[in-house]
């Protein structure tokens, strides 16, 4: 830890070098007045420690000029009440009076020290919570706000939202973010797998239950297990497995086809349609039960065109992957080709922005991409 001490009184300074040289773990550099620190101070610094009673420039104005680019601890031999509201508005964290021990300082630097590495995990944290997501916008952020709330549980959560809006991407930020983390997590689509064959995908089979099973196989519950279970298309799960489904959830227990034994489970559910639910538990082709079962917490994915503060970071973004991808030099976008991205309505939402952009890349010529190699007019621009 990098550490700057700002301190006129020259015993002060040499005392207090003397005393870190027992701390090897803090490289400190003194200055004798804050206008000789504000010429040296840079990035370098993690920390500042300074007297408020200065001559040419005090403390206070010292921290001013800083603009909160540092945290600061304050030591100072004849402290007002007034001065240490006004440099705790400033966002001093430590106000230390003179004379004190030097283990008290190193404490409150340690306590510093504590808070900075717990900020940067956060914004590391962060950072990489985020991956999956393109583009952020004020729409996004809404929708990632109750997803923050509901990953830390094991509330089941039902995405909404037309076909491309990234509905596996949300359960997949879902999973990772949740306590399940290090746990499988398996997304499979009702409607890629031909009705017959759902309940023997999802449950398992033992060897013999039907012509073709030739060995036992585990369903995705169990492949789930500890983990996140994504359904997606739920609505077109057929209303026979839907029941089945249902008593898994209620139970905690599955049973393969052809067995008479039930395996316990421990998995989170998250599931996704385009699909309007509510109609179809009108005509028939969704349990209600099983509805309320699954949408504990609903969250409602906006289609492309109420998000477009991503079109262009998403664009962007995709047309540098692909770039790294076919070993492209470098390409951009030009003013008349965001211009259409951001005027296009895009029905196929994310999906077809990014197919866009791939094939963008590959046919345009040069290094940039104008409007005219978007081909958006086949589309009903």
């Amino acid at each position: 830890m990098k550490i700057a001490i700002v301190e006129d009184d020259i015993n002060m300074r040499k005392s207090l070098e003397i005393s870190f040289e027992d701390f090897k773990e803090f490289e400190v550099i003194t200055f004798k007045s804050a206008v000789d620190a504000l010429k040296k101070l840079d990035d370098t610094f993690d920390l500042i420690i300074t007297d408020i009673n200065m001559p040419r420039m005090d403390g206070i104005e010292f921290i001013k000029e800083l603009n909160g680019k540092y945290e600061v601890i304050i030591m100072t031999g004849n402290a007002t009440l007034g001065r240490a509201i006004e440099s705790i508005h400033l966002g001093v964290k430590d106000f230390l009076l003179k004379p004190f021990e030097i283990d008290t300082l190193v404490d409150a630097i340690k306590r510093e020290d504590k808070i900075q590495k717990a900020k940067k995990t956060i914004k590391k944290s962060k950072k990489k919570d985020n991956s999956g997501f393109l583009g952020s916008s004020e729409a996004l952020d809404g929708v990632l706000n109750i997803a923050n709330k509901a990953c830390k549980t094991d509330a089941s959560i039902l995405l909404l939202g037309q076909s491309g809006v990234g509905k596996e991407v949300f359960a997949s930020y879902i999973h990772k973010n949740s306590p399940r983390a290090t746990k499988p997590f398996v997304a499979i689509n009702m409607a890629a797998i031909p009705d017959n064959l759902i309940e023997s995908e999802l449950f398992g089979f033992e060897k013999g239950a039907f012509t073709d099973a030739s060995e036992a196989k585990a369903g995705q519950f169990e492949i789930a297990n500890g983990g996140t279970l994504f359904l997606d298309e739920i609505g077109e799960m057929p209303v026979g497995v839907q029941a089945k489904l249902l008593r898994a959830l209620q139970e905690k227990e599955v049973r393969r086809l052809g067995s008479s034994k039930s395996i316990k489970i421990d998995v989170r559910i998250v599931s996704a349609t385009n699909a309007n639910l509510n109609n179809k538990i009108n005509e028939g082709e969704f349990r209600e039960d099983l509805y309320y079962r699954l949408n504990t917490i609903p969250l409602n994915i906006p289609p492309l065109k109420e998000r477009k503060d991503e079109i262009i970071q998403i664009a962007e973004a995709t047309l540098e992957q692909n770039c790294d991808k076919y070993g492209f030099d470098k390409k951009s976008f030009s003013q008349d080709a965001k211009e259409q991205l951001l005027t296009y309505s895009w029905p196929g939402n994310i999906r077809e922005l990014i197919s866009v952009v791939e094939r963008a890349t590959i046919l345009s010529d040069g290094e940039t991409i104008d409007a005219k190699s978007l081909h958006l007019e086949v589309r009903g621009l």
